[in-house]
């Protein structure tokens, strides 16, 4: 089954504005696919060969001698050295949509590719398979709970039985598993991590300790949807809380983890200043903390935390596919206790979210959201519960009731 990508627009858009565009985002959410859709007949090169990797690797200064532009280059983070030699054909040529690149993460060889194509390259973060993308809904603007983006919304409103939102939950956003429902999940995800582990991280982040940071992945997924805590993670797996911070920025890097940071600024300085850890695909992190079938999950302990990292990374997903990098996204909680799960950030409004895995949201849902009415100079805007409720619906004043399948 092919799945259309929503970025595609985006990344064209990027190409027009930029000499070149890079696609980042964790391995096999489809950089490659959707790149290849996207520039066509144009030149390709993969550096997962070893010769083009030897090539690009000594002999930069050629490289695209051989491989002239327009030209796509596959796993560009293998020959950082290219980087420089792209930004002297741009300031030469002058010429917008050069060179597409992909890599499938941002370890220190990436950190200085922004500053050295600054003006020149355009970013792009792919997410995997997302919601509207798996149900062909073409409406393609970020999640904002306002009248506006409902009344676009709701003309493509996908109808997604009760136990399809766990199978989606449990399968995951990686577009062979969405693809293919034969694919073994269990196969795909040890060979996954492997790969991951063996190539990315072995290799490109140096740890030492590869059984160490698999139980450290473990227990970074067990914690998805909580405060982050990184003395306990550490203590969990019998690691220096320092060598801890470095692994957690090295799955933030790989695009496998997000930390949602809490809202606060000079008026409400009793809120936590903690993030929240979210793993981008929720296959993922219930492969590693075997929770090894939608049956199992949905009954489960964990299955609000994994309700609420999927809600979560499809809200991303609708701002990612539109080349929004800093998605303005936060959550709240106070020195008591009091927590709203959400909180979206526009044009100087605040609209607050709360997410349960419910399907009979009541006015006790959105009783939080008075927490915000105290604060003095902040504007809220409407607020909703997503929940697995069928329609779209008034909780109480203006705010609702919203169904997964509207995100």
């Amino acid at each position: 089954m092919f799945y259309a990508r929503h970025a595609d627009e985006t990344i064209r858009k990027l190409s027009g504005m930029f000499g070149a565009v890079l696609v980042t985002g964790a391995r096999q959410v489809g950089k490659t696919t959707l790149l290849q859709e996207v520039t066509g007949d144009m030149g390709y090169v993969t550096l997962d060969d070893m010769i083009q990797l030897v090539s690009a690797v000594e002999q930069s200064g050629t490289f695209f001698k051989d491989n002239p532009p327009p030209v796509f280059v596959d796993e560009v983070q293998r020959a950082p050295n290219l980087f420089p030699q792209i930004k002297i054909i741009l300031d030469k040529e002058k010429k917008k949509g050069q060179f597409y690149l992909s890599g499938s993460q941002q370890f220190e060889m990436m950190k200085n590719v922004s500053e050295s194509l600054a003006g020149r390259l355009g970013i792009l973060n792919l997410p995997g398979i997302s919601l509207r993308e798996r149900y062909g809904v073409s409406f393609r603007e970020p999640f904002l709970p306002t009248d506006e983006y409902f009344n676009g919304r709701k003309k493509e409103k996908a109808d997604i039985p009760y136990g399809d939102v766990w199978n989606i939950i449990h399968r995951g956003s990686y577009p062979e598993l969405c693809a293919n429902p034969d694919y073994d999940w269990k196969m795909f995800f040890a060979a996954y991590v492997r790969t991951y582990i063996e190539r990315d991280v072995r290799d490109l982040a140096q740890v030492g300790d590869e059984i160490k940071f698999m139980q450290f992945m473990t227990v970074a997924a067990s914690c998805t949807g909580q405060l982050l805590n990184l003395a306990s993670l550490a203590r969990d797996v019998g690691i220096s809380q320092p060598t801890a911070e470095r692994w957690l920025s090295i799955l933030v890097a790989s695009n496998l983890v997000v930390l949602l940071a809490p809202y606060h600024n000079n008026i409400t300085k009793r809120t936590v200043k903690t993030p929240k850890l979210y793993f981008l695909d929720t296959a993922l992190a219930a492969y590693l903390t075997r929770w090894n079938t939608p049956e199992v999950m949905k009954p489960g302990a964990m299955a609000g935390a994994f309700f609420e990292t999927f809600v979560i990374g499809e809200i991303i997903k609708s701002y990612a596919n539109r080349g929004i990098l800093d998605v303005p996204i936060y959550f709240y909680r106070d020195r008591d206790g009091n927590e709203i799960d959400l909180l979206i950030e526009d044009g100087g409004m605040l609209y607050p979210i709360e997410i349960k895995k419910h399907a009979d949201p009541d006015k006790s849902d959105v009783m939080n959201f008075r927490l915000l009415d105290r604060i003095p100079n902040i504007r809220r805007g409407q607020g909703d519960v997503i929940c697995l409720y069928d329609n779209l619906t008034t909780l109480q004043g203006n705010d609702r009731a919203i169904p997964v399948s509207l995100l």
